[in-house]
């Protein structure tokens, strides 16, 4: 039974439900019991979710309203009426936990600016999911969400992975994942270890471990479904002195790139000052 928590207003719910990542049956019965009874059920993917209701042999009693990227900011002010006037609004994504790279996030803050009681029917996360298939450690580890879809603000991107010590997890999507490991591999270097896992739960469960250097080989060859990557934390950290950064500098340089902007890539990928390490450049060169 699903258990609501009314404010002393007499105001509704939002529950927070975590959907299947592909598997229906792993849908909780609190979430199968919420889909039948709540007042509003606001979908990512309205077609989406009476698929997944119609799996679990239920059928939403209340509205079910379209609530994703392009229309979540104009859809609050109807949620929020509809929770202040006593209803209860179910907030689902296509799967995993919403607000984790999904919509729900912005309700959720305004829901609590304004005292309306908010709750989780937990479950699915394709981020703990994949952590726990990765073989990597899981004692420490953080999300970050998917990569920028552009190569130079990706590496930028990656380069504040370069000395992070915990274990991280990000999405991507499979039309860029070989891109993606192509530049790990530039600014991680190709022996950190990780882990692509694709299509979690679903018939086609791929878990791919190894070295950066041979997951972006394998992944040239076209990589299909639902992807999350775990990577390994920095096993050192990264270098504090900008003489041992030169030749990484000299490197980007050598292939065309102007030597500020390889400058400026290579001190936030080892963590020193700009000015310092152009110096140590002109430096080195006498």
């Amino acid at each position: 039974m699903v258990v609501l928590v009314t404010g002393e207003s007499g105001s509704g719910t939002l529950l927070l439900a975590a959907t299947p990542l592909g598997d229906a049956r792993d849908a909780s019965p609190r979430l199968t019991e919420a889909l039948a009874t709540a007042d509003v059920v606001a979908a990512e993917d309205t077609r989406r979710v009476r698929a997944l209701a119609g799996s679990l042999r239920v059928a939403p009693s209340g509205r079910v309203l379209s609530y994703y990227d392009a229309v979540e900011e104009s859809r609050q002010s109807t949620l929020l009426e509809a929770l202040r006037g006593g209803s209860t609004v179910l907030l689902v994504t296509d799967a995993g936990m919403p607000s984790v790279s999904d919509p729900g996030y912005r309700l959720v803050a305004a829901c609590a600016s304004e005292g309306l009681p908010v709750t989780c029917l937990p479950g699915p996360s394709a981020v703990t999911t994949a952590l726990a298939l990765s073989g990597l450690p899981s004692d420490r580890f953080c999300f970050e969400g998917f990569p920028p879809r552009k190569s130079g603000p990706r590496r930028r991107w990656l380069a504040g992975l370069v000395a992070e010590r915990r274990t991280a997890v990000f999405f991507e999507a499979p039309h860029r994942i070989a891109d993606t490991l192509d530049d790990a591999v530039t600014v991680l270097g190709p022996r950190r270890r990780a882990a692509v896992c694709r299509e979690l739960t679903k018939t086609y469960e791929q878990v791919r471990r190894g070295e950066l250097g041979e997951l972006a080989e394998w992944a040239r060859e076209g990589v299909r479904g639902e992807i999350t990557v775990v990577l390994a934390g920095a096993e050192t950290a990264a270098p504090e002195d900008p003489a041992e950064l030169v030749a990484q500098v000299e490197q980007r340089a050598a292939t065309g790139m102007r030597l500020k902007d390889a400058v400026a890539e290579i001190a936030e990928m080892g963590g020193v000052r700009k000015k310092d390490l152009y110096d140590a450049v002109l430096a080195a060169r006498g």
